[in-house]
C-alpha cells in the first residue's frame, strides 16, 4: 500500500514561502535527497496555487508523474499528465494508495497540507529546514486542528547548514 508523504522545505521559522508565495529563499545547490526520494513517488498531489506556481518554471518538474490538483475555483488544466480534483482528500488517497508500495507524493500547499493532516492521512514528514528566517509567510502548519505525534526516523544535516528530518508514524 502506498504512503503519503510530505516532502517539504520550511525556513527556520516554520514558513513554506513568503507572504505572496514566492520561494526564492530555497537552496538549488545540491539535491538534498531529491532524486531517490522522486524515485519512489507513484502520484503527486498538490494545491491550485502550487501548481499554479509549478507551471511557471522553466519546464514541468514532474513529467511522467500522474499530478492531481485539488481545486475548488477551477484552473486551466494545462498538462496531459495533470487531473483537476474537487473532491475529499480521504477519497482521493483512497483511490491512490492500493496496488503499490511508492510514494503520494503531498507537495503543497498550507491548505492541502491542513487538510490531509485534520483526515489523519499523512504517513511522513520529510522537512528540509533551510537555514533562513523570513520573519513572515505562509506556516507549514495553517490553522490545523489537529494534535498528533509521530516519530523521529532519521536526521541529515548539510554543509550549507540545511537540516533534513524525517518523521514517521
Amino acid at each position: 500500500m502506498r504512503k503519503v508523504v510530505l516532502f517539504i522545505a520550511t525556513s527556520l521559522d516554520g514558513y513554506i514561502a513568503r507572504p505572496d508565495g514566492a520561494i526564492d529563499w530555497l537552496f538549488h545547490d545540491q539535491d538534498y535527497g531529491y532524486a531517490q526520494f522522486y524515485e519512489r513517488v507513484d502520484y503527486i498531489v498538490m494545491g491550485r496555487k502550487t501548481y499554479q506556481m509549478a507551471l511557471s518554471f522553466e519546464r514541468w518538474p514532474h513529467s511522467g508523474k500522474p499530478t492531481f490538483v485539488f481545486t475548488r475555483t477551477g484552473v486551466a488544466r494545462g498538462r496531459p499528465d495533470v487531473w483537476l480534483v474537487d473532491e475529499d482528500v480521504s477519497s482521493l488517497v483512497g483511490r491512490l494508495r492500493p496496488g503499490g508500495d511508492g510514494h503520494i507524493w503531498l507537495v503543497g500547499g498550507a491548505q492541502l497540507i491542513r487538510a490531509f493532516l485534520e483526515a489523519d492521512l499523512l504517513d511522513e514528514l520529510v522537512i528540509s529546514i533551510h537555514p533562513v528566517l523570513l520573519g513572515s509567510g505562509i506556516p507549514l502548519v495553517q490553522g490545523a486542528a489537529v494534535s498528533r505525534s509521530y516519530r523521529l526516523s532519521s536526521v541529515q544535516s548539510y554543509a550549507t547548514g540545511l537540516v533534513q528530518v524525517s518523521y514517521g508514524r
